[in-house]
């Protein structure tokens, strides 16, 4: 389902960061883990996203999906995030436990190793290819979309989604080569 586009009326109120964040806390926590936040850092970024918004929305003109302007605001977040000394010497020990699921035990494998499989191989791509494929593949945003959020023309969009995909192709083809060889040695 798309978000409609935030048309600017004359007299119309202004957007109310409790209402946005209400409507919008959830894709911006998927944003933040598609673009490779870990669960330990999910909270205090998504966080950061809404400081952001709190500072930024009355300068929100509407002329892109709401949607659109706060996966750039993850997106800067996220790469401030990765830049900063911590990121890159914490690691996280060992995740909490998965709520119940009413599915099956071999559905919620299945299910988790999928997930695992894409996240290795969104892990080995850079941000900006990543925020490409995350924003086309899974978010279902238009070309159009993703090149005003990032800020490069089309062409750069294309050529990153083109890139990104083979890239995630490649890495899975070899973790799927990996599991059969290992399935075949005595």
């Amino acid at each position: 389902m798309r978000t409609a586009l935030v048309e600017p009326m004359a007299g119309a109120v202004p957007l109310d960061v409790t209402a946005v964040y209400a409507e919008h806390c959830n894709f911006v926590w998927r944003s933040l883990q598609h673009l490779g936040v870990r669960g330990a850092d999910l909270e205090d970024l998504a966080q950061e996203v809404f400081v952001v918004v709190h500072r930024k929305l009355a300068g929100f003109d509407g002329r892109s999906r709401i949607t659109t302007w706060l996966f750039g605001i993850c997106l800067r977040v996220v790469a401030r995030h990765r830049r900063r000394a911590y990121f890159r010497f914490e690691r996280q020990e060992a995740e909490p436990p998965e709520r119940v699921d009413p599915t099956t035990p071999e559905d919620r494998l299945s299910s988790h190793q999928r997930t695992l499989l894409l996240e290795r191989a969104l892990a080995r791509l850079s941000l900006e290819h990543r925020a490409v494929f995350v924003l086309f593949e899974i978010e279902g945003h238009r070309t159009e979309e993703i090149a005003e959020t990032l800020g490069v023309p089309v062409g750069t969009v294309h050529s990153r989604l083109f890139k990104a995909r083979k890239l995630v192709a490649k890495s899975l083809e070899r973790t799927a080569l990996t599991k059969l060889g290992a399935a075949h040695e005595p």
